[in-house]
């Protein structure tokens, strides 16, 4: 005979189902009943710190008793990478970090101290983001689009600069991509962190500006600096009159960022299945996603083999931009 099981009976089959599995598995038990940590490389107040502190929050009580969210600055992140790389594997540290870390550092530092492909294992994406070209009152108000900017780049070699968040950055290669698609001059300017870059294009000490587009938003939408264009595939839903690159004609300079959360090497396959999923749970809540917003990130979370697979791709992707634009960097 069928017995039909009604909602709160299936709950708590449900409920002493989860807790039997957690008791047979040791390591997911004092997992939930320890404290975790999501370290990140960048200070305070940065967009990642954010989502890192948003994403803590929902992990707690059931990923770990208590996620606390750990800054390790300096070194172009390496230092915060580094701490993670020789962590327990035990799933309680956490690592969340944009493209660069992962996919991009390899081609840029000789003496990189960590491989991503063996000393990490791919979690979850957390978020995506577009990248956006803005000038200041440097620029001419009748320049309007990416090819006004090229032409006046052209006739104005020595003012023709942009800034961006960092030497080696995903920002640098753009505005250095669309330099080399245009065939127009346009110098780099690094500067420590968005903000800066930012301030200084704004306030006409150099002509542009390349950087997440949340660090230009709010600029534009105020008047302060023209948004040309973004870098996605498609249109950003926080900037829907704003072209593309691409559509600009600029058809090889698509550039959608990531933050994402690794593991260290190690880590059990369950383990990881269980960090993903929580992840993932995280993310898609909407109070989360709307408080991103605010800094134009597309929040979605990722299997761990999705995530592995995008990683792999975006390295490979890297490479030869990296090698035609002749950058590199000391480790």
């Amino acid at each position: 005979m069928n017995v039909r099981q009604t909602p709160s009976r299936r709950r708590v089959v449900s409920g002493m189902a989860a807790i039997a599995a957690s008791l047979a598995c040791p390591r997911v038990w004092a997992q939930a009943q320890g404290t975790a940590r999501v370290v990140v490389g960048s200070g305070p107040g940065s967009v990642i710190d954010g989502l890192a502190r948003r994403v803590a929050e929902k992990l707690q009580p059931g990923y770990a008793a208590s996620v606390i969210v750990e800054n390790k600055t300096g070194a172009s992140g390496q230092l915060a990478v580094g701490s993670v790389k020789t962590a327990p594997a035990d799933g309680l540290t956490l690592l969340l970090v944009p493209t660069p870390y992962m996919a991009i550092f390899p081609h840029t530092y000789r003496r990189l101290p960590y491989k991503p492909e063996s000393d990490f294992i791919a979690v979850s994406r957390a978020a995506t983001l577009h990248l956006g070209l803005a000038v200041g009152p440097a620029v001419p108000a009748e320049v309007k689009t990416l090819r006004d900017f090229a032409a006046w780049c052209s006739a104005n070699v020595s003012k023709a600069h942009f800034g961006s968040p960092a030497a080696g950055s995903t920002p640098h290669f753009a505005g250095a991509m669309l330099a080399r698609a245009g065939n127009f001059t346009l110098d780099h300017v690094p500067y420590r962190g968005p903000t800066p870059a930012v301030q200084d294009m704004v306030g006409g000490q150099i002509a542009a500006a390349c950087t997440a587009l949340g660090d230009l938003k709010p600029f534009a939408a105020a008047g302060r600096c023209r948004l040309l264009g973004t870098s996605g595939a498609a249109r950003s839903r926080f900037t829907p009159d704003v072209p593309t690159f691409a559509e600009q004609g600029f058809t090889d300079v698509v550039i959608e960022d990531w933050f994402g959360f690794f593991l260290p090497a190690g880590t059990p396959p369950a383990l990881v299945a269980r960090a993903s999923t929580a992840i993932q749970a995280a993310l898609a809540q909407p109070e989360v996603q709307q408080a991103m917003e605010q800094s134009s990130l597309e929040v979605k979370g990722s299997t761990a083999e999705a995530f592995a697979a995008q990683l792999k791709a975006d390295t490979a992707r890297w490479a030869p931009v990296v090698k035609a634009i002749g950058f590199t960097a000391d480790s």
